[in-house]
């Protein structure tokens, strides 16, 4: 078995052990700021709904659930703590000012809307909630947002999983190029994260 065959495998038997309470803890994590992207729970989630293991509705509604769980829980950090909470426990989540800065410009720049398609932009899409709620964004429109682009974007990796699956058989043949392509973007992460934590400790070490 490839890598990118073990690496799937596990996605899968592990939102399948988590069940529908599991994937939906999975999304609020996701939600928040937390280095959990939804493109690694959505679509194990869709190959469980091709195994028959998962229902299609029930996996958007415990998904998207997860999402307004957790996008509250940002809203209501945002609105009490704000960028002061950024400043003081960003750095254990590999997250600054410039991250929500980049956020807020998003924001500012596109208004309400923004926490719509923001569900579609990486880093965005785990920050949106934040300056929503610094702003005093209204809560139900907030909600309805949160909800429309979050089923959306889950919809579309549940529907990206199942289509995987039902062509797995021919994916597969190519799998050695896939084990490249998971390598290389592994590399990547590390090297990143490596990096953004060797300028903390410099940075830190330096003041």
């Amino acid at each position: 078995m490839g890598i990118t065959e073990s690496i799937v495998e596990f996605a899968v038997n592990f939102v399948g052990s988590a069940g529908y309470l599991g994937l939906a803890v999975l999304m609020v994590m996701e939600s928040t700021f937390m280095p959990i992207p939804s493109e690694a729970v959505m679509p194990p989630a869709g190959f469980l709904i091709e195994e028959g293991k998962f229902s299609f509705p029930a996996v958007i509604f415990f998904s998207t659930l997860g999402s307004i769980v957790g996008s509250l829980i940002s809203y209501y950090i945002g609105a009490w703590g704000g960028k002061p909470f950024i400043d003081k426990f960003g750095k254990y989540l590999l997250l600054d000012r410039h991250h929500l800065t980049i956020t807020e410009h998003y924001f500012n720049r596109w208004g309400n809307i923004t926490i719509l398609v923001g569900r579609f932009i990486p880093v965005v899409r785990h920050l949106i909630s934040l300056p929503a709620g610094i702003g005093k964004m209204n809560l139900f429109k907030f909600i309805l947002y949160t909800v429309i682009g979050a089923g959306i974007w889950n919809s579309l990796l549940a529907c990206a999983g199942y289509i995987l699956k039902s062509n797995w058989t021919e994916i597969t043949k190519y799998s050695h190029i896939a084990d490249i392509i998971v390598l290389t973007l592994m590399a990547a992460v590390v090297l990143y994260y490596g990096y953004r934590i060797y300028n903390y400790w410099h940075s830190r070490n330096k003041g």
